[in-house]
């Protein structure tokens, strides 16, 4: 007579699954909001939005995943880091249309589950949507045996905010003078780790161990520094000045985002002196080596958001991102746009 199969033969053990979801409850529950109906471990989440006294609410959604950072984690072992980054791509995204981040959920992926890997990497997220003022109200953990390398997994958000009508920023105001206002990132974000793995790390060139004197501590925390997360400083500016338009620096850099919310007639002038890039990108520059072209469309060289704001609204803007901890620079300003123009150029 055979054996009775179980599942866990078959490579899904249900148990350990059941056990990650008691055990991040701890650090999932600080993040739900008042809104939220439901608790941890439902078939879905209930969130209400009568607590919000909006004429026309509009739901704005955004999806994400880390990408090749991924395998910074993998090589490194350190998994709590990112999923911050999972909530700021996704986050980021929502709170630049001017909605303030409601909820998240998150899908991980694995081919054998360890708990310990899953709890690290959701205790990242719940510190990510405590940071982004969003709940997190619900996942998906999948242990798919043979889709994943041992001790490899993926990860994908989901991200809900609500805004007015009347107050959503979709950029067209922009108009003539307007002041681009550049905030610094914390390092490559989650962008660009394609190219910067082959440069620096492809046939062993470094290990994640080496220390730039440059960069002051070890490649793979320098390249684990989570995506900043920029929420609190947004809705924060939008409460107090006149925010006509945002761009999430993300994949593609500044020429391909910023002129994402750009209204027809209008350009954007952008002086690459106005900030000093950062010293990981110029390391990546010089070593690739990468035509200067090539970086600012495949990194944020030290920009992680743009903010449009008119020209008397420029100086009160810096110093209330200052007083907020960000670093910030006037990087270009909106000019007018002829048919035969480029919507961004970069200021000789």
């Amino acid at each position: 007579m055979k054996k009775p199969l179980t599942y866990r033969d078959a490579g899904v053990d249900i148990d350990a699954a059941a056990g990650l979801v008691d055990r991040i409850r701890e650090f999932v529950k600080p993040t739900l909001r008042p809104e939220v109906m439901s608790d941890v471990g439902g078939f879905g989440a209930a969130v209400s939005l009568a607590e919000f006294p909006l004429e026309n609410p509009v739901l704005v959604s955004s999806t994400d995943g880390v990408g090749t950072k991924l395998r910074i984690a993998f090589q490194t072992g350190v998994h709590d880091t990112v999923g911050i980054d999972l909530v700021a791509m996704c986050a980021n995204d929502v709170v630049v249309q001017g909605a303030e981040p409601l909820f998240f959920l998150d899908y991980f992926a694995t081919g054998r589950l360890e708990p310990g890997v899953a709890e690290a990497v959701i205790r990242g997220i719940a510190a990510g949507c405590q940071e982004a003022r969003c709940s997190l109200v619900g996942g998906e953990t999948a242990e798919l045996p043979g889709m994943y390398p041992e001790g490899e997994y993926d990860l994908a958000g989901f991200c809900v905010g609500v805004v007015d009508r009347d107050r959503m920023i979709d950029g067209s105001s922009i108009t003539v003078g307007d002041r681009i206002v550049g905030l610094g990132s914390t390092g490559l974000h989650s962008n660009g780790y394609s190219l910067a793995r082959k440069i620096l790390l492809d046939g062993g060139r470094f290990g994640l161990d080496h220390v730039f004197p440059e960069l002051g501590k070890p490649l793979g925390e320098v390249l684990l520094t989570p995506t900043r997360i920029y929420v609190r400083t947004v809705l924060n500016l939008i409460r107090d000045f006149t925010v006509k338009g945002m761009a999430h620096i993300t994949g593609g850099g500044i020429p391909e985002n910023l002129p994402r919310i750009l209204p027809h007639g209008c350009r954007a002038v952008v002086d690459r002196g106005a900030w000093e890039m950062p010293a990981l990108f110029r390391l990546l520059q010089e070593l690739g080596p990468v035509p200067e072209e090539e970086m600012y469309r495949t990194f944020n060289c030290g920009v992680g958001l743009v903010v449009i704001v008119p020209p008397e609204e420029e100086e009160e803007t810096l110093a209330r991102l200052e007083a907020l901890g960000e670093t910030a620079w006037v990087i270009g300003t909106i000019e007018e746009r002829a048919e035969d123009q480029s919507p961004l150029e970069w200021a000789a």
